[in-house]
């Protein structure tokens, strides 16, 4: 962030960088309610401002956020969001319904550098970090798009949440704030291929959110395969962090495990797995995934899916199939920004 991207700040900064601009103090609690707790996007809007003060705060302070591309909606009700970003480039999100309220998928990259094989978003590759105010506009333009209250947060969009640390632990600072969207910690989840540096500093936190760790593999042989990071951090010491992170925090850990035909989806790979995560504080979560055209992977069958769950449960593993959602739309986070970066480049989409 920069000292003017008043989207990120605080309201002690806020007031702070407006009592530098000689701007009453008490100016930063209502232009911080108007952004995080009204969703207004625009000084305009902000009717008890004077019109010289929204122009000044134009000047100074623009508000640097997403704006909406595109959108799209399923016929279950799950909508996929395609936003600009200042810049240009576009993320996605993608908000859910389900009994207990709406979850948005939200990006915190533009792109992604960690390069799994399955993955959309390593596709269109990396540009930048997203800001805490851009991460919260995805919500905010959400929320006023759907007309549904967002309850529950899933960083598990575009990107690499750990590789974007700071911003991603200020966004969680300020969408959980009292004084804005107030989304309790215990209804945020956070996503991570497995970076073990960041995963003990996340730890010294003790954040009450969900940490989601994308395994996708028994072994260092398929992981290193799929997952260029494993090269770096095998799973031998991803495993060791994780039993770390759960003693220290009394936290779950879910293992996101997409099932890829042919790849990960054995009973001998199912087997593998239940035997290094039995006696775990731990969750496994199974993905039927979405085909994208760009990758050679096919999701698993109803049948190897099933056969692969009730192994891990025989084996003292808890594991459930996560229910699909959007398979109508470019649910995939990442296929929509490639169909649109190719359009701009008169590709074939």
């Amino acid at each position: 962030m920069t000292n003017t991207d008043i989207m990120s700040m605080t309201l002690q900064e806020m007031s702070e960088a407006f009592e530098e601009n000689s701007i009453q103090r008490f100016r930063a609690r209502q232009v911080y309610e108007w952004i995080h707790s009204h969703l207004v996007l625009d000084y305009d809007e902000m009717l008890n401002l004077p019109k010289s003060l929204r122009s000044e705060l134009s000047e100074k302070f623009p508000i640097i956020r997403c704006s909406v591309s595109g959108k799209q909606t399923a016929s279950d009700g799950t909508v996929k969001m395609l936003y600009e970003i200042p810049g240009g480039d576009y993320v996605e999100c993608v908000i859910m319904k389900y009994k207990y309220g709406s979850s948005i998928c939200v990006s915190t990259e533009v792109g992604c550098k960690m390069g799994c094989a399955f993955c959309a978003s390593t596709i269109g590759g990396f540009k930048r970090r997203l800001t805490p105010g851009e991460m919260l506009s995805e919500i905010y333009l959400a929320q006023k798009e759907t007309g549904e209250r967002i309850s529950h947060i899933v960083l598990m969009g575009m990107g690499e949440p750990l590789d974007n640390f700071d911003n991603v632990m200020r966004f969680l600072a300020l969408v959980t704030d009292e004084k804005g969207l107030n989304i309790s910690m215990r209804n945020i989840s956070l996503s991570t291929c497995g970076l073990v540096p960041q995963i003990r500093e996340l730890m010294k936190r003790r954040l009450q959110l969900t940490l989601s760790v994308s395994l996708h593999a028994p072994n260092d042989t398929i992981r290193n395969k799929i997952m260029p990071v494993n090269r770096i951090h095998n799973i031998g010491e991803l495993l060791d962090v994780c039993r770390e992170y759960t003693a220290q925090t009394s936290r779950r850990i879910s293992f996101e495990y997409a099932m890829l035909s042919g790849v990960n989806d054995s009973d001998d790979c199912a087997r593998e797995l239940a035997s290094k995560l039995k006696g775990m504080l731990c969750h496994v979560n199974l993905i039927p995934v979405n085909e994208v055209d760009e990758s050679p992977f096919r999701p698993s069958s109803r049948e190897r899916v099933r056969a692969f769950t009730e192994i891990l449960q025989k084996g003292g593993v808890n594991a459930t199939v996560r229910r699909k959602l959007g398979s109508d739309i470019d649910a995939s986070c990442g296929q929509l920004r490639l169909k649109r970066n190719k359009s701009e480049k008169g590709g074939n989409v």
